[in-house]
Formats: C-alpha cells, sequence, structure tokens
C-alpha cells in the first residue's frame, strides 16, 4: 500500500511485544492499566491485552462505549466530572467501572448519583502530588474518617499519578511514601483498602543525545518496591510507556533552500501533528529513517508548513544527498503526538493514520480530515 504524507502508522505487534514486555519483568498479579489519552486509536487492539482502561472525558468514554470496552474495566478519571456526563455513565454502566475522586464536590457528586441509582460505586481516592489533580493527605483524611456518611461509596484505595519521565530513584521514594501514609490510614482509621493504582511515569528514550538506560532494570525495580504493597490488587497506570514505540509519522521534503548560510528542508508536516516531551528549542535529534544512508552529506534545519517561526522539528540534522521528495520517518511517536498536536492552526489537513497489522498489513484507519471545516461556523 502506498503511504500517502503526513501520516501516522500504528504497529499491533510492537504494541502487544511490549505489554508483553512489562508483563514479563512485572508480578503476575499486577494488572496493567492504558490510559487511553496517549493514543485512542490502540485502544481496540488492547481490549483483550490489557487489564483496565483509564478514561478522562465524556469523548473517552464514547469510544470505549462504541468498541465495546467491557464496562469493568473502565477507569472513570478526570479532574472535571460533568453531572450529566456522570448520570449517563452511571445509568449505562452501574457499579461496573471503578470512578476517581479527585474532590470533595465529585464525591458527594458520585454520592448522590449512586443513591439515585440505588447502587454502591467503588471509587479510588487520587492523592494529588501539589498540583490541581486530586486531594491532598487532610482532605483524604477527612473523608476516610466520615465514610459512614458516604454509604454509596466503596473506597477501594488510593491512587496516584504524579508525571512522566521519572527516574526510577524517584519513583522508589514515592512508593516508600505512599506505603507509609496508607498504612497510616488504616491503622488511625480502622480501615482497610483492597486496591492501589499507581502510575509510575517510567522513562523513554526519544532523543539520539541521550544516554541509553535498562527499561527492564527499571522494571524489575519497580516491582521490587511494589512488594510492600502485595497485600492490595496492585494496578499500574501506564501511557507512554506502553504505547510510545508503537508509532511512526511519515513526511516527505517539500521545498529546500539555502538562505543566510542555513540549509532548511521544509515537510509537508510540522510541529502540529509531531510532538515529543522534552524537546527543547528543536535542540535534541529524534530517532529518524531515511531513505538514503550515502551521497552528498550536508547538515539541514527541517523546518514544517506552519506560518511559525516555532515550526522547527531539529535544527542542524545530517542528511544525505536531500531532495524534495525524500520521506522522513520520525520514530517512537505512539504515544500523544496523535492527539496532543495544534491540529487546527492554519486549518492544515489532520493526517492520515495507518494501522500495521501484526503480520505486517497496512490498512487506513483514518482518511484525511479537512480542518477548515472544523474552522468554518456552520460546517459539520
Amino acid at each position: 500500500m502506498e503511504i500517502k504524507t503526513p501520516s501516522y502508522i500504528f504497529d499491533i505487534k510492537t504494541l502487544k511485544d511490549r505489554i508483553s514486555f512489562i508483563r514479563e519483568n512485572l508480578a503476575k498479579d499486577i494488572r496493567i492499566c492504558y490510559a487511553m489519552k496517549a493514543n485512542p486509536f490502540l485502544v481496540e487492539y488492547l481490549i483483550d491485552v490489557v487489564d483496565a482502561f483509564e478514561v478522562c472525558s465524556p469523548g473517552e468514554y464514547q469510544i470505549c462505549k462504541a468498541l465495546n470496552v467491557p464496562k469493568d474495566k473502565i477507569v472513570l478519571s478526570g479532574v472535571f466530572k460533568e453531572e450529566e456526563d456522570i448520570k449517563g455513565i452511571v445509568k449505562d454502566c452501574k457499579d461496573l467501572p471503578i470512578y476517581t475522586v479527585e474532590s470533595l464536590s465529585q464525591l458527594n457528586l458520585l454520592t448522590n448519583v449512586a443513591k439515585e441509582n440505588n447502587l454502591v460505586l467503588n471509587v479510588y481516592l487520587r492523592l494529588s502530588s501539589g498540583n490541581q489533580f486530586g486531594v491532598d493527605e487532610e482532605t483524604i483524611k477527612k473523608i476516610v474518617s466520615n465514610l459512614n456518611i458516604y454509604n454509596s461509596i466503596n473506597v477501594l484505595g488510593i491512587q496516584l499519578y504524579s508525571g512522566t519521565q521519572k527516574k526510577i530513584d524517584v519513583v522508589q521514594k514515592e512508593l516508600d511514601y505512599l506505603h507509609t501514609f496508607i498504612a497510616s490510614l488504616e491503622e488511625t482509621y480502622g480501615i482497610r483498602f483492597k486496591h492501589f493504582e499507581y502510575g509510575p511515569g517510567l522513562r523513554v528514550n526519544y532523543f539520539t543525545s541521550e544516554p541509553d538506560f535498562d527499561e527492564k532494570g527499571q522494571l524489575n525495580i519497580l516491582n521490587e518496591s511494589l512488594k510492600q504493597f502485595d497485600k492490595y490488587q496492585i494496578q499500574l497506570e501506564m501511557g507512554r510507556f506502553i504505547a510510545y514505540n508503537s508509532g511512526e509519522y511519515h513526511t516527505k521534503i517539500v521545498d529546500t533552500k539555502f538562505t543566510n548560510n542555513m540549509s532548511y528542508c521544509i515537510i509537508d508536516g510540522g510541529i502540529n501533528q509531531l510532538n515529543y516531551y522534552g524537546q527543547t528549542m528543536a535542540m535534541k535529534p529524534p530517532f529518524i529513517k531515511t531513505q538514503k544512508d550515502s551521497g552528498d552529506l550536508a547538515h539541514w534545519t527541517i523546518c514544517g508548513s506552519l506560518c511559525t517561526v516555532a515550526d522547527v522539528i531539529i535544527k542542524n540534522y545530517p542528511l544525505y544527498d536531500a531532495k524534495i521528495g525524500d520521506e522522513l520517518v520520525f520514530l517512537n511517536v505512539g504515544a500523544y503526538s496523535i492527539t496532543e498536536g495544534i491540529y487546527l492552526f492554519l486549518s492544515r489537513d489532520l493526517p492520515r493514520v495507518y494501522i500495521r497489522d501484526e503480520k505486517g498489513n497496512i490498512s487506513l484507519k483514518r482518511d484525511v480530515i479537512n480542518a477548515y471545516k472544523i474552522n468554518m461556523k456552520g460546517e459539520n
């Protein structure tokens, strides 16, 4: 199949192999939760592969509903839970999902909706890591000391997600702190939690300038640190660490020029479609596959098609015999690039999405979407 650019290709064998690699290096009873915000196009291929899906918006819930994701695999999260959405989800799913509590008002909302439906809803209390997500220690203490007034809520355990691309020693310290905090809650308030959900935010490597590190070693250290939680059902929420290496971004050089002693090549994509966590001023070279490995070598500044000086992908990148029509393939874009880009800027079309199945066959998953129609009043 001809791959038209710009486009993404997501490789399902790589994705499933990644899950297997993670499971092989963790205790067998540890559950894996996929944070679908990392890449919703992968959800349908993970339904029978992961144990749960983190769902953070009404739109993500609608994707799960359309794909028939089992209701008991949904962890309904999110800092904003609108009343009508929660009522609709509870009507659809009853007490099968786990609902997160990120504020006292969310707790009251879930309690009221549960009572209206004669249900007891299972919840995680999300502990804040010092930002707008979750609640602080004192609020959790307030909740667990007054569970008698929340008799339509069953608190399964504590949830914490504190960020991404964390060093493993930070993860270890965080888990030690959490174990102490949870043990204190149980002892002080006579509560016995059954679950523990944690987002480790393990590092992945996006740039050639970064030193290699041992992913298996990271997982082994994480597994060892999790042993102190062995009396709980442990669920690890991962997005980037699962999906990052399953995606490619394909783009072509559409123009070249030499300006003010700089060689520029313009690609048909740009920063609206290609995003790496930690990319700083286009100074860090990502992993790129090119069609040529010989010829005249020159260093190019690779820029996208947007009318902004910010649309620089990488500066001073070596390319052999670069010409208009050459294809560049950016690797490790399986997480977030597909959803984090400034897609509607300049009304550039949204790129195609292809899937490479486990046999290597490529099929078109989503065709081009004309952004100008979205940006015109009254257009659907």
